[in-house]
């Protein structure tokens, strides 16, 4: 079923805070001012006819809120807008639309190639979850092209990276990877969390498919979860659109209408944290017991050209290695006051965690320390507090470690 909605002007050609805020809007016959909440299962029929009609695909209504619901559509949309895709599908979590990208199209006997440096949670999906199916996976260090090439085989199907990468913020050549896939056909798949697509937009360098973990920045409040995946409408309707349907990973329209309204205040988000985290960067960057502060908006990035190339800003999330290890890690953690442990981020609220035993604890030590993981690494997401606060909070964290 379509999800395209008809707007009262041309909303392709809205600047990007507009449309997030009436992007894909469907108003009611009572011509409500917010979007409204349907939160239902089902739809009914006028009659057998319709319903015959409708699971035939012969009539553009809905059925069942498993396949498709007005308040999710519109959610749906509006990120399509923003996106500048052809199509998208809201999912109930980030990690659902992580795994809906891939295992929507891959069969046993193909094979990924995957960026080494993510998420958990993506590598157990890359490196466990696929193989399980007969589908064969490379993990590289992917910011070497060359790596992307070697890896390639006969039957290598997908791309698949995040980039800025979590938690070490490595970063991947989104254009310069496309460019290589496409000569062999090869889906690639970005997950552009960290970015937003305030920051970077992975389809206009090239990239065939984006995913979100919508429960960040999009809702950016810690309220709920979800996630959403956009790409060309062929893919959407060959392959992602039945997945959805028959395994039914689907985001409540409850949650969708919580995403719906934070895509409203994105833009305003997004800016004021990065002028933030840039701030909190380089004031850490000059404490004794810090060893180094990794931050996609400082010159020392040690990808800083390619930032400059295909971000538009840093981002709000830091890597600071603590001196001293785990211990000291914790200490520093430990400390903190207004800035919380929690391993989400994004949120408008300042939030630390410590990667190596929290979002990549599953992954082996030696895995981590190849990464570039250490014992001393926190990653730090910087809210809406005020600078002065957050620094001061920082400044009896730091003087706790020995």
């Amino acid at each position: 079923m379509s999800t395209k909605v008809s707007q009262p002007s041309n909303p392709e050609s809205w600047h990007p805070e507009t449309q997030l805020v009436h992007g894909g809007t469907l108003r009611s016959q009572f011509g409500e001012t917010s979007e409204a909440l349907f939160l239902t299962q089902g739809f009914v029929y006028d009659d057998s006819a319709q319903a015959e009609a409708r699971f035939k695909g012969e009539d553009d209504g809905y059925q069942y809120s498993r396949f498709g619901n007005p308040t999710v559509s519109m959610f749906e949309e509006r990120m399509r807008l923003f996106e500048g895709a052809d199509a998208a599908r809201a999912v109930a979590t980030g990690m659902a639309a992580v795994t809906a990208s891939l295992i929507s199209f891959l069969k046993a006997g193909d094979h990924v190639v995957a960026a080494r440096a993510m998420f958990g949670s993506c590598r157990y999906v890359i490196d466990e979850l696929c193989p399980r199916y007969g589908i064969q996976s490379t993990l590289i260090d992917g910011r070497d092209l060359d790596a992307w090439k070697d890896a390639i085989q006969d039957n290598t199907k997908a791309f698949f990276f995040e980039t800025p990468a979590n938690p070490t913020l490595d970063l991947v050549d989104i254009a310069a990877v496309s460019k290589i896939a496409k000569e062999r056909d090869i889906k690639v798949i970005v997950d552009n969390v960290f970015a937003t697509p305030m920051l970077q937009k992975p389809l206009q360098h090239g990239a065939d498919i984006v995913v979100y973990s919508a429960t960040k920045h999009i809702d950016g409040q810690g309220r709920c979860l979800g996630g959403i995946v956009l790409a060309d409408s062929k893919f959407v309707t060959d392959y992602l659109q039945d997945y959805i349907r028959q395994s039914g990973p689907s985001i409540s329209p409850f949650n969708a209408w919580v995403m719906l309204k934070g895509l409203e205040t994105l833009p305003v988000r997004v800016k004021a944290q990065c002028e933030s985290a840039a701030k909190i960067a380089d004031y850490l960057a000059g404490k004794a017991v810090v060893k180094k502060v990794i931050y996609c908006g400082r010159p020392d990035h040690p990808q800083a050209d390619l930032v400059r190339k295909q971000m538009k800003g840093g981002g709000q999330v830091l890597a600071v290695e603590i001196d001293g290890g785990k211990d000291e890690a914790f200490r520093f953690q430990n400390a903190l006051r207004i800035i919380r442990i929690s391993n989400n981020l994004g949120d408008v609220k300042s939030l630390v965690t410590h990667p190596a035993t929290t979002t990549h604890s599953k992954v082996k030590p030696a895995a981590r320390a190849e990464l570039g993981i250490s014992d001393g690494l926190v990653r730090l997401s910087v809210g809406l507090e005020a600078v002065e606060d957050l620094k001061a909070d920082l400044d009896v964290a730091l003087a706790a470690v020995r």
